[in-house]
């Protein structure tokens, strides 16, 4: 961080949001200390870091949620994004109060574990934001998802071997995955491709040198 310059001064610059969104933003910070005592929701080592850590590595993935990436990083309207192990709402929480900003036709969050989902139904409803909460688990979601997705993402959850297992059929479909990895990317995309074949690109995170966006268009069983 630079020197002198808050957690949230710098969020805001790298991920920059309107002054509503900032409001909604700051809700689901104060949500979250809250909780925080009773549930760990995020790793506690993370708490004085909340905004870049958590709120700007969030907001980033949304100037990649277009079927093409634009150089203006316009995103169009009407997305239904579904974020898959919501936890403690990173990025789905996050995605869903810049949604006025981006006109989101829906944000839909799966979490299997029933505190988590209280948590996440109480945060949305102080942001005031509209956002679906599944308490399911993902396999069950997704063995029979009926919707049209355009973006589905997942956060700190799984190897990505087992994110294409979960995701291939909404991939198929025309879905953007966004999955933020880290420096396991190289192994976890080599252990893929025995089972999988990937179109990909890879994008550097703005939070953190070692951080990536791993961005799929597709995937076709080998």
């Amino acid at each position: 961080m630079q020197t002198g310059m808050t957690d949230k001064v710098q969020a805001m610059n790298l991920t920059p949001v309107s002054r509503e969104t900032e409001g909604r933003l700051d809700v689901l910070v104060a949500v979250l200390e809250r909780w925080q005592r009773i549930k760990n929701l995020v790793s506690g080592a993370t708490l004085n870091e909340v905004w870049v850590r958590h709120v700007s590595d969030s907001l980033q993935l949304l100037r990649y949620a277009s079927a093409e990436v634009s150089p203006n990083e316009v995103i169009p309207e009407g997305l239904r994004w579904l974020d898959l192990g919501s936890g403690g709402g990173f990025p789905g929480l996050v995605i869903a109060a810049a949604g006025n900003e981006h006109r989101l036709n829906e944000v839909i969050l799966v979490e299997s574990n029933g505190r988590k989902c209280a948590f996440l139904r109480e945060a949305a409803r102080e942001m005031g934001i509209p956002v679906t909460v599944l308490h399911e688990r993902i396999e069950d979601v997704l063995a029979d998802f009926s919707k049209q997705i355009d973006v589905v993402s997942a956060r700190a959850l799984a190897p990505l071997p087992q994110l294409v297992n979960w995701t291939y059929k909404l991939l198929t479909k025309g879905a953007v995955g966004l999955f933020p990895k880290g420096q396991t990317l190289t192994n976890e995309l080599t252990e893929t491709a025995k089972c999988w074949r990937l179109d990909y690109t890879i994008h550097n995170s703005l939070t953190g040198p070692t951080g990536r966006i791993l961005r799929v268009t597709g995937a076709m069983p080998v």
